[in-house]
């Protein structure tokens, strides 16, 4: 939890201008947002009881939830609710209707299938980086090494089902070093191959280095060489309208500013 916030008024709508960067936000309505706290009144609403629904990648789910509660405390009256899933899987709620007004994604794909269905204007913004890491359950009885270590029948493999972000990037790694993997259990997302690991249930897995950082202690990690690591782009983006729509750039701006920033590094996460 950030040691102090500061309280601003957030203009109404129609006062904002509406222009973002890819490099950055631009002066206009982020730029005003960037260090804000909501007081919807000065619209002419009440933040009583007011819901934002956030849809983040379950990769997020330690380091969102520390946000939201951030969040919440500087804007009093404020309900957000946090939906973690798999990219794709939140992907497909979105398209198929459920609500949401802020979508963070671990991959550029399910973002781009979503802002292009839903607001195709939008811009949405790269907050956070990660890599993987080989997680392995604690004490390592498996004697587990490296990359080549998937290619062990032997052993009890785990990765991510290839449809989500940290399945996808698990098989570009394991390619990239020419490495076929035994996978005997493939998981919805890192969350759920994460706990299989640290039940002992599986040898090892890949995962994000925050995984293993956030597990404290309960996995170990083995490094994947820089050469075929990859990396994980987050973007983030506002899909709200209406009453909606300043609370959710809000909570964007928040997650891109210096205060949202902090939380991030604490996790772990590379900052673009």
């Amino acid at each position: 939890m950030v040691a102090s916030q500061r309280r601003y008024v957030v203009p109404c709508m129609d006062q904002w201008q509406s222009s973002f960067s890819l490099g950055g936000l631009t002066l206009g309505r982020a730029a005003i947002l960037m260090s804000m706290v909501i007081v919807m009144s000065a619209c002419g609403s009440s933040t009583s009881d007011q819901q934002l629904v956030v849809s983040a990648a379950a990769s997020l789910a330690g380091v969102f939830t520390e946000i939201e509660e951030a969040f919440e405390e500087a804007n009093p009256g404020v309900d957000v609710e946090m939906n973690f899933a798999g990219s794709s899987r939140l992907k497909e709620q979105i398209l198929e209707g459920a609500p949401v007004d802020v979508f963070a994604s671990a991959n550029a794909e399910a973002m781009t299938a979503v802002t292009a269905a839903i607001l195709p204007d939008s811009v949405p913004q790269v907050f956070a980086l990660n890599s993987l890491a080989i997680a392995v359950p604690a004490g390592n009885s498996a004697g587990v090494a490296g990359l080549d270590d998937f290619a062990d029948p032997q052993l009890f493999v785990g990765l991510c089902i290839a449809a989500v972000p940290c399945g996808q990037y698990a098989h570009q790694t394991l390619r990239s070093a020419g490495v076929v993997p035994s996978v005997d259990s493939e998981e919805p997302d890192v969350r759920a191959l994460l706990l299989k690991i640290e039940l002992g249930e599986l040898d090892l897995g890949i995962v994000y280095i925050t995984d293993v950082i956030g597990a404290a202690g309960s996995v170990e990690s083995a490094a994947i060489p820089s050469l075929h690591n990859t990396v994980a782009t987050y973007p983030i983006v506002s899909l709200a309208a209406g009453e909606n729509q300043a609370v959710a750039d809000a909570f964007v701006a928040y997650v891109l500013s210096d205060m949202g920033r902090q939380i991030l590094a604490s996790y772990g996460f590379e900052l673009p």
